[in-house]
């Protein structure tokens, strides 16, 4: 039997220094791994709606979606927020494009559409029963929901406005979704908190936006948010 031969020692030093830099090269991947066990899954969020959601005339990452996953994430939240809005969409445009917009694995939805059927004066009957079909659909795939709501513009008059409001709070009781009454809140005609069209609101404005929803947002995770933690 062939004896163990003792290396020569410029060999042992060299394999000892490699060793060294295996373990010093795998420590950030282990870091990463760590931190993602620590985090928890991610919760997935997505945001469906309209120009306001989309981020219409603000400057890349301060749409209401980017700042809300900052937010959140902040608060300790392992969570990504997704941008399905797209400027000028109706809730016909809504309904249409739901099943390719909002995947099935999403944990919670946040839809905020009706402010252009309301601009374009469409009938209140119509954007009801396509936010019904909405509500409905993601309730029956069993996602949490935050609806939230819209007011008509006083140009409209009072009985399109009575009739237009109250699409909201019914239909919230109806499923049993959290909702957050009107999603300008706080924003709305404040010139301080508005672009110049005085319809869309500037960076503050969405900042100011997700101040107020973030709680409502939280509580709606309940138990994921908690989870994550």
């Amino acid at each position: 039997m062939q004896r163990f031969q003792p290396l020569p020692r410029r060999w042992a030093m060299l394999l000892t220094a490699l060793s060294w830099l295996l373990v010093a090269g795998s420590a950030p991947a282990l870091a990463q791994a760590s931190d993602e066990s620590a985090g928890g899954e991610t919760i997935d969020i997505v945001a469906f709606g309209d120009s306001l959601t989309q981020g219409y005339g603000v400057d890349p990452g301060k749409a209401f979606p980017e700042v809300l996953q900052a937010e959140l994430r902040e608060d300790g939240l392992n969570v990504t927020v997704d941008n399905a809005g797209v400027s000028g969409d109706t809730t016909t445009g809504g309904l249409s494009r739901l099943d390719w917009s909002v995947p099935e694995s999403a944990d919670l939805v946040i839809v905020e559409l009706g402010a252009n059927d309301a601009l374009r004066g469409v009938s209140p009957d119509i954007t009801r029963k396509n936010l019904d079909e909405i509500l409905k659909r993601l309730t029956d795939r069993g996602q949490k929901v935050v609806f939230t709501g819209m007011l008509a513009p006083p140009n409209m008059g009072a009985d399109y406005a009575a009739t237009f409001n109250a699409i909201y709070p019914d239909l919230a009781q109806k499923y049993d979704v959290t909702f957050y009454p009107f999603f300008l809140e706080g924003v709305a005609a404040e010139p301080d908190l508005n672009q110049a069209d005085g319809m869309h609101p500037n960076a503050a404005g969405v900042e100011a936006i997700v101040e107020r929803m973030k709680p409502v947002i939280e509580e709606a995770l309940g138990d994921m948010a908690a989870a994550a933690d």
